[in-house]
């Protein structure tokens, strides 16, 4: 393929040639070959493409086939189509205070009802929920009971378990990849803590036009196109491991050659891992790891005192600067102010020296990568509050934030001849993206989105 006529890095008339899926040549007055396909950039950029570098792809396409209470409201679970169970997606308490069964019951008396809370970590079910799973008799240490023993409704961390009681919704994954490339998405790595061959099986027969990277799938059988990523551990403050237990599990990975990922929302559970890090370190007597793929995901509160840390043990923050945007004035009311300066940082730690990579963490922050780059330059609440002015970044390093290759996610991949073949032609030239992105403008910028060498969108 020849792409012609593009801006690439600012100098007009640039034409890039792709060959077995990388960048053969770029350069002006290239002609083209026999047989080759060819895009006119029409004078647009032409840039590394995306990568979403923490997103759930199986919770992503379920979401589509879900309520969804954050928009809707609660009132929405009366009028799920259908006579099954009703899976809604997004609550919060900001929508109407505590959710428990009996408040679900009031609603939907006649039907089970699983509603998912906006974080990700609880589910709440009605009663007839409750009763098709089995909870009143089940030992599952999620079911939260009252002082009586009896189910709640909520059920904390319990996606597995509640996953083998339920039907499977129906989900396309083909949809969501095809969304993703509109966006310019060429690479995903799906940051599920707990992965089976069914699912990756899922994916296969999905056929996404993307490259997956997998958390936590080291001794599965991965299709072409996936690959294992770093081991995943999420980490809740109330059930916090000691520290030996989660340097032992971090040494035991990288003896087997691993990275490891660990889930850090919160400001103990950073210092906890970066303990954990460090006694790790001293127990293989490997000593500081840079850039061997080791990673810190969210970065939910990350204090200055802990940057140069980061920094030594050669970590990766993979931050969500889309939340201060979707969620920042919900943050403003429920965080602790002492933490509220240093929610999703991503300038201050780029200054520190600190490795900083963004993903999406879909469904659970909107899957649109555009708007996560707006909300890293602007930090802007939905009433309009700045939230951390001082992590606030240029376009240019917020671009930058998306076009890591998986492996390396905090280097971003460059239009020049070696690299892959995962390009985007835009709808105007790089100096217009900015401007756009400056201007806090919504923003939807791709006309032509190219996978190891192949077009998977072409929205001119």
């Amino acid at each position: 393929m020849l792409i012609t006529g593009g801006e690439v890095d600012g100098r007009p008339g640039s034409d890039v040639r792709l060959r077995d899926g990388r960048i053969a040549e770029v350069g002006p007055g290239l002609r083209p070959r026999p047989g080759e396909d060819v895009v006119d950039a029409a004078g647009n950029a032409v840039i590394p493409a995306l990568h979403d570098h923490h997103v759930h792809l199986t919770a992503l396409a379920a979401a589509h086939a879900s309520v969804h209470v954050d928009r809707l409201g609660l009132a929405a679970l009366r009028d799920a189509p259908g006579t099954g169970w009703v899976r809604a997606v997004g609550y919060h308490e900001s929508i109407a205070g505590p959710l428990d069964r009996q408040r679900l019951d009031e609603l939907v008396p006649d039907r089970p009802v699983r509603v998912q809370h906006r974080s990700g970590i609880l589910w709440v079910l009605n009663t007839r929920g409750l009763d098709a799973v089995g909870a009143a008799t089940a030992d599952e240490p999620g079911i939260e009971r009252d002082e009586h023993g009896t189910p709640t409704g909520r059920l904390w961390r319990g996606d597995r378990w509640l996953a083998d009681r339920v039907p499977t919704t129906p989900v396309d994954l083909a949809a969501v990849g095809r969304h993703a490339a509109d966006h310019g998405i060429t690479g995903f790595t799906d940051a599920d803590p707990h992965r089976t061959a069914a699912g990756v099986a899922r994916l296969h027969e999905a056929r996404l036009p993307q490259a997956v990277t997998l958390m936590s799938a080291d001794g599965l059988a991965l299709p072409p196109g996936c690959t294992a990523g770093a081991r995943k551990r999420i980490l809740d403050d109330t059930t916090l491991p000691p520290v030996d237990d989660l340097a032992a599990w971090i040494a035991d990975a990288h003896r087997d050659g691993h990275a490891v990922a660990v889930h850090c929302v919160t400001r103990v559970q950073l210092v906890v891992t970066l303990t954990a890090m460090a006694d790790a370190d001293a127990h293989t007597g490997s000593g500081p790891r840079p850039r061997q793929g080791d990673r810190i995901e969210h970065g939910g509160v990350v204090p200055p005192e802990l940057h140069d840390e980061l920094r030594r043990l050669g970590l990766t923050v993979v931050t969500q600067p889309n939340f201060v945007a979707e969620r920042g004035d919900q943050y403003r009311t429920d965080v602790d102010p002492d933490d509220l300066p240093h929610l999703y940082p991503c300038a201050r730690l780029l200054a520190a020296g600190v490795q900083v990579a963004a993903g999406t963490d879909a469904p659970f922050g909107r899957p649109d990568p555009w708007a996560a780059i707006r909300a890293a330059v602007h930090r802007r609440t939905p009433a309009g509050h700045v939230l951390g002015a001082d992590d606030r970044v240029d376009p240019p390093p917020a671009l930058a934030l998306f076009q890591g290759p998986a492996a390396d996610p905090a280097t971003p991949r460059r239009v020049a001849p070696g690299q892959p073949a995962d390009l985007c032609v835009l709808d105007r030239p790089l100096a217009a993206l900015h401007r756009a992105i400056a201007g806090a403008e919504e923003l939807d910028p791709i006309a032509v989105t190219v996978a190891r060498g192949d077009v998977i969108a072409d929205r001119r």
